[in-house]
């Protein structure tokens, strides 16, 4: 039986993933940050999902958590990782707070720093373990290709772990482990609920507030028409089984002039594109 760990769970596209995988008969190892969670899964999963508690930017206690793995695998190799854990921080960046900027940064790409140095030597870079060198799977968007207005901190981060993955998949050839990168664009997971509930209040006094209203509006009907959750798992097990994977996977729900508009245009072109969508336009003096 494969082994694979995921994080982030306990909803969305982790908990997508954990069932397509539990499906081709894997063994995953699925973190949470609260018991509650954790039995709730064990309850829905079976005896083949093994609940890891820690949060992502937690170092010991991922580390706890690769020492538990490390027990269970009993001197074999992890076929995966799966870095999926992540949020989404929206609004001004001239006016948003430091600490959420830097809670961004710290879940979304600190945090598959700090499980991948954990999890790395099961992977295959530990020579006393016997198997075939696993693969990582980091959970990007489209936002780490393309920046919306409001989402900059998100964009951010996604751009940053791009970049991270390109790097440490070249480092990584030195073990035979893969590095892939899954883009989705909107999925339909609860997330979207959560921007339901975004306060723009916090921005009443900006020059952005109308703006807001307007960018919350459409980015919850964006999300709730998008692809389901179980597509992205589907394919992150192809990431993880094909023989030749991509170094990255795109999962963008729309019409071909839509995305060829996207992929085409110039970024001065896009600008006045986004800005005529979301009613961005030049204060008067």
């Amino acid at each position: 039986m494969q082994s694979v760990v995921v994080t982030g769970v306990s909803t969305g596209i982790g908990y997508a993933t954990t069932e397509v995988l539990l499906k081709h008969d894997f063994r995953v190892f699925g973190s949470v940050r609260k018991q509650g969670d954790a039995q709730r899964l064990v309850d829905a999963f079976g005896s083949a999902f093994v609940p890891l508690i820690f949060d992502v930017t937690d170092k010991s206690a991922i580390e706890r958590g690769a020492a538990q793995v490390r027990d269970a695998l009993n001197g074999r190799t992890l076929s995966g990782v799966v870095n999926n854990a992540g949020v989404a921080v929206a609004g001004p960046l001239l006016e948003m707070p430091v600490e959420d900027f830097q809670r961004q940064l710290d879940i979304n790409v600190l945090g598959p720093f700090l499980v991948n140095q954990a999890f790395g030597p099961l992977l295959g870079t530990d020579p006393a373990l016997h198997g075939e060198p696993g693969r990582i799977i980091n959970i990007s968007s489209v936002a780490g290709k393309k920046a919306m207005p409001f989402l900059g901190p998100y964009a951010t981060s996604k751009f940053g772990l791009e970049g991270y993955s390109d790097a440490l998949r070249r480092e990584m050839l030195l073990f035979g482990i893969d590095v892939i990168v899954i883009g989705p664009g909107p999925v339909q997971t609860p997330i979207w609920d959560k921007a339901d509930e975004l306060d723009v209040d916090t921005y009443a006094d900006t020059p952005y507030f109308p703006i807001l209203e307007r960018f919350k509006r459409l980015s919850i009907e964006s999300g709730h028409q998008g692809y389901p959750a179980s597509r992205i798992g589907e394919l992150i097990y192809t990431a993880l089984t094909i023989k030749n994977p991509k170094t990255r996977y795109a999962a963008v729900k729309g019409r071909f002039l839509e995305k060829a508009v996207m992929r085409a245009a110039s970024p001065r072109a896009l600008d006045k594109l986004i800005a005529r969508t979301l009613g961005i336009s030049r204060l008067a003096k």
